[in-house]
């Protein structure tokens, strides 16, 4: 398993960084070329200097840079077990690693730019718990984003609230500013959302993770790949459930989820979510779903959609 750990640094590498830019420019403008021969004019160490070359060379797609970061590979880094830092040969630089946490095998590679060192680390996930339950999540673009069931305690948690009011705000926000063709605001306004959306997802992953490990679950998930390709037909769904569904990041939260629970040993599954939605947990036949509420008009079970949607997904094989 693959971590990356941010640690910022107060060194001083803009002329690296600069020398960077340039060698991807130039690598982007004469693509095949992966040798740093070529660029040796620059002054850019050789090593650092053929990752970018690979990186931009032989991507055909890329056409023009906006930043490039300094990248160490495996071969120019030491690691001092004594003095828990890291020794980049290189660039002549010790970093400091004994706040890491992790027992980690090897270190991958180091990725450089003005504020950050971002260390690539390999490390063994930990043995799989013995799970007496399973937790069933269900996930939405509306109301609760996270909602997850525990069998056996019927134990309820509902998480991420705040996600569906952020993204309603900085809508009404960027319509207001794009009235006013207040372009660079709108940049700065991008990136405030999808922090805040990232940390909400962060914390509700750690929540579940903590959640499981206590009670000790398997967790289930929906599967839900192509789910932006269904909602995207014509004469399917509205214009504004469109929007909605596409500025949902339950991908985000899959990924944080996901290396939590294998660095906590806990097992995770996917289902396939047809039907868990529209259909009854108690009974299992189709039911009536009014926006967050159910109802089933078979057994008379009444429940919150979503929760009964999360039952259905613990009684689901897994794909």
């Amino acid at each position: 398993m693959i971590l990356t750990i941010k640690i910022k640094h107060n060194e001083n590498f803009d002329s690296e960084l600069s020398k960077a830019f340039q060698i991807a420019q130039f690598s982007i403008r004469n693509k095949g070329v992966i040798t740093s021969k070529a660029v040796a004019h620059y002054g850019l160490k050789s090593m650092i200097s053929n990752q970018i070359l690979r990186k931009y060379g032989r991507n055909k797609k890329c056409k023009n840079v906006k930043s490039v970061n300094l990248c160490i590979p495996n071969q120019g880094i030491k690691y001092l077990k004594e003095t828990k830092t890291i020794y980049i040969a290189c660039l002549k630089k010790y970093i400091d690693f004994s706040d890491c946490r992790y027992k980690f095998q090897k270190i991958n590679q180091i990725e450089i730019n003005k504020q950050y060192y971002y260390i690539s680390i390999e490390i063994e996930p930990n043995k799989e718990i013995e799970t007496q339950n399973i937790m069933g999540i269900d996930l939405n673009a509306t109301g609760h984003t996270v909602v997850g069931v525990i069998s056996n305690i019927n134990r309820v948690i509902k998480l991420g609230k705040k996600e569906s009011h952020i993204r309603k705000k900085y809508k009404d926000i960027r319509k207001k500013l794009q009235k006013k063709q207040k372009y660079n605001h709108l940049k700065k306004i991008k990136n405030r959302e999808k922090n805040i959306v990232k940390d909400i997802n962060h914390k509700c992953s750690r929540h579940v993770v903590n959640e499981a490990k206590k009670y000790q679950c398997e967790i289930k998930l929906e599967n839900l790949t192509n789910i932006r390709k269904n909602t995207n037909k014509k004469n399917t769904y509205q214009k504004q459930s469109r929007g909605i569904v596409n500025s949902w990041s339950f991908y985000q939260f899959q990924n944080f989820l996901k290396y939590k629970a294998l660095l906590a040993g806990i097992r995770i599954s996917y289902v396939d979510p047809h039907n868990t939605s529209s259909h009854c947990s108690k009974c299992g036949l189709e039911g009536i779903r009014d926006k967050k509420s159910f109802k089933c008009p078979n057994c008379g079970h009444v429940d919150h959609a979503d929760v009964n949607a999360a039952y259905n997904i613990i009684k689901v094989n897994c794909i």
